[in-house]
């Protein structure tokens, strides 16, 4: 890709809830490559601009009145999230949502569903892959998810994602009700797929912890952008310091 180019952009992004004006004519991007955070607080807007970049505030009555949104320079506001990921856009969506009564091996094969490319001996290359990655899921294959603890089911949700290869990987509050060893092993494995080639962009609440890994994030405050920086700039800031980590 152009390095003048982003992987994604939104330009002027505004969004309401009926009369509720949830984004304010935000903008940012996301360079191939890089993991970039989305933060703030509850209701600041973060999984609201996740939302509408795939395809989902229909579900949840919300509605671009304004702005941008491009991949790879091209235009994919207000398409499904099933053409997206035949664009090479994935989601880890909130809460995990694995299936609960299928296995792993199932759950897995689900992720690539819509790629009848991904069959025989290509998706189980693929499946190896996660389960070098992920290896409690080899271990437990045949268990069904729903009898996996809440950071296994994350890990799931994750290997569940990356079925189709994606460019860029979307993930909504992926530490959410994960004990802090957990947390921690769902950030490094995060990176570690980063590493190998898949760009990442991803909401958390867990400010912190998200500037860690980011390479740059966005924080957001009642709608909007109040501060965007490299992570580690970001966690040396002291405005930062006193509305996010608690000083």
């Amino acid at each position: 890709m152009n390095k003048n180019q982003h992987l994604l952009e939104v330009k002027n992004l505004s969004v309401n809830y009926g009369s509720v004006e949830a984004l304010k004519n935000i903008s940012f991007y996301v360079d191939e490559g890089e993991i970039i955070a989305l933060l703030g607080p509850n209701g600041a807007g973060k999984s609201t601009a996740l939302k509408a970049i795939y395809g989902l505030l229909e579900a949840t009555n919300g509605r671009i009145v304004s702005g941008t949104i491009e991949f790879q320079k091209k235009s994919i506001k207000n398409m499904q999230p099933y053409d997206l990921v035949k664009k090479g856009i994935s989601l880890v969506p909130e809460g995990r949502r694995v299936f609960r009564t299928m296995t792993i091996r199932e759950n897995l094969e689900m992720g690539a569903y819509t790629g009848a490319q991904n069959r025989g001996n290509r998706m189980q290359d693929i499946i190896d892959k996660i389960y070098s990655l992920f290896p409690v899921l080899k271990e437990r294959r045949k268990q069904r998810a729903g009898t996996l603890s809440s950071g296994e089911q994350q890990m799931l949700a994750v290997g569940r994602a990356l079925m189709l290869k994606p460019k860029l990987l979307l993930l909504d509050e992926p530490s959410l009700g994960l004990s802090p060893n957990y947390v921690k092993t769902v950030f490094e494995k995060l990176k570690e797929i980063n590493r190998e080639g898949t760009t990442i962009l991803l909401v958390e609440q867990n400010v912190k912890k998200a500037l860690e890994y980011a390479d740059r994030a966005y924080v957001f405050k009642i709608g909007e952008i109040a501060f965007e920086g490299k992570g580690e700039d970001l966690m040396k800031s002291k405005a930062i310091e006193k509305s996010f980590l608690g000083s």
